[in-house]
């Protein structure tokens, strides 16, 4: 009784806790300290990602520049003798008896002669770039989770464009040339990469697969306007040049209001940096971040190791690559699964894509509508992207598109016929763009933040990989070209049956922390 009087209470330990224990931080992931503290999906992250995802944009004109750039004009015979108007190829004209519309300088193809014997060189040069889109992504994919971060490395690639893209407007000769779009490729394959994680990172786990399907929105905004730039500036090398400067301007007005991903500055050990961030993330969406809470990553919170709940702002860096990955049995599984299947993906885009554009109609008006048509499939795939689930989205997608792939290889080429194989194309780019945008977001949450770029960056690879291949096959004619296309979308559907679904999973920090979880699924279950 006397013992109650005193104030004490026979509930209390009776050892009272150290005041360093209660004063003891409490450590958070990445994705609690969103949804509890600093808001998922606020001002900040919204203005962030737009202003990030403008880089997309750059990607759509770097790369489908060639459309315009490489075309054959159209020509004119310039004397009556030894030119037949009505010929279906200037090959089987006498030279000088005809000329090209709009001069020699219109296109490469007129200005370097890129035809009849010569005319495999426009695909060498597609191919080259895509082959350097193919190293830059890999070689970008690695530095951007290392030392450079994802605002580093995206601020080295648009750099890269702008010099790459105008030094292309001065080519002396095809070889020059060729180079020099080598090169665009190379920092082009990385711009996208980089801008998708720095723009999606900072977003919280419910509103981050919506955020991410709508950055290929950007992207199609890309090739739209390119119709506009390459409509008023008809010369090859004036288009070059025109379509460097959007890069100039997002260096200048765009870059320097940029964030680094906390993320990237958690697992880098910057604590302090990632903290600095999530503060201003709260304090823009009107919330409060308690003195009490503090970053940590995944494998830390899992563990609540005593010796890890150091006060200390600055820890040591998190390292990973490619060879963690593989190192993995649970990381390499996955990342042969999304190597095959954005191969897959590609081929079929880049294929039919290249199919759709031969309607024998205004060059600029295809490009453009090309280019706004595939917007649907993305606000539907983002629709349905929390309701169904990334597995069974990207395996019906890819099956819808395969199916009316196959359907169009059964059509004739000819009256009717040709009009419902043109169909069947439409409806399978459709499907097989919104896929296209899926697998980013898919992707990107399959793997930790330490690694995530690295396999990322060689998804892409996987992607231009298919890119060099598409023209090769869309080349075959008849019906051949959709028998491959269903093929690949079938198959790369089959495949993701063997991923796993990470609708509402937390993107991970660590290695360990990603195995820990995963492993702890089926007794969860159970």
């Amino acid at each position: 009784m006397s013992n109650l009087q005193d104030g004490g209470d026979l509930r209390s330990p009776l050892i009272p806790p150290s005041v360093d224990e209660c004063l003891k931080p409490k450590k958070v992931t990445m994705d609690q300290m969103f949804e509890k503290y600093s808001g998922e999906f606020g001002w900040w992250q919204l203005r962030h990602f737009l202003l990030t995802s403008m880089a997309w944009a750059l990607e759509g004109i770097h790369t489908m520049v060639m459309i315009f750039s490489d075309r054959e004009p159209g020509w004119r015979c310039s004397t009556s003798r030894g030119c037949d108007s009505t010929a279906k190829s200037v090959c089987d004209l006498e030279p000088g008896s005809w000329g090209w519309f709009g001069g020699i300088g219109s296109s490469t193809v007129s200005e370097f002669g890129l035809i009849c014997g010569q005319k495999y060189r426009v695909g060498l040069v597609q191919a080259l770039f895509f082959a350097g889109c193919m190293i830059g992504a890999g070689v970008f994919g690695h530095l951007s989770d290392s030392k450079l971060g994802r605002k580093g490395s995206l601020t080295i690639v648009c750099i890269l464009n702008a010099i790459f893209g105008c030094l292309t407007a001065f080519s002396s000769n095809y070889w020059t040339y060729t180079l020099l779009r080598f090169l665009s490729g190379f920092s082009t394959g990385g711009t996208g990469l980089c801008a998708f994680v720095l723009a999606t990172e900072p977003i919280g786990q419910s509103w981050r697969g919506v955020a991410g399907m709508s950055t290929f929105y950007f992207f199609s905004t890309g090739i739209a306007s390119l119709s506009a730039i390459a409509y008023f500036f008809q010369s090859w090398r004036s288009l070059y040049i025109a379509s460097s400067v959007p890069a100039l301007l997002f260096i200048i007005l765009i870059l320097p209001f940029l964030h680094e991903s906390p993320r990237w500055f958690l697992v880098r050990g910057k604590v302090d940096e990632a903290m600095k961030i999530m503060h201003k993330i709260a304090i823009s969406n009107g919330k409060h971040l308690p003195d009490g809470v503090i970053l940590a990553v995944d494998s830390e919170v899992n563990n609540d190791d005593d010796a890890l709940h150091s006060q200390s702002d600055t820890k040591e860096a998190l390292n990973g690559s490619l060879l963690d990955v593989l190192k993995s049995p649970l990381t390499r599984f996955r990342l042969f699964l999304a190597v095959v299947i954005n191969f897959f993906v590609s081929v079929v885009y880049y294929g039919l894509s290249l199919n759709a554009v031969n309607l024998g109609t205004n060059l600029y008006v295809n490009v453009a509508l090309n280019a706004m048509a595939e917007m649907p499939a993305y606000f539907l795939t983002a629709l349905l992207l929390d309701k169904l689930g990334r597995k069974p989205l990207a395996m019906w997608t890819m099956w819808f598109s395969g199916a009316f792939c196959l359907a169009g290889s059964l059509m004739k080429g000819y009256g009717a016929w040709k009009i419902v194989r043109m169909v069947c194309g439409v409806v399978g780019i459709f499907f097989m763009a919104g896929t296209y945008n899926l697998l980013y977001v898919y992707s990107m949450e399959l793997f930790p933040t330490v690694v995530r770029n690295a396999a990322l960056g060689c998804a892409t690879q996987a992607s231009q990989m298919g890119a060099i291949l598409a023209p090769l096959v869309v080349v075959l004619g008849g019906g051949v070209p959709f028998a491959v296309f269903a093929a690949c979308g079938i198959a790369g559907g089959l495949l993701v049956i063997y991923l796993p679904e990470t609708l509402n999973r937390p993107l991970y920090d660590t290695m360990a922390g990603m195995e820990e979880a995963e492993a702890e699924k089926p007794c969860i279950l159970t």
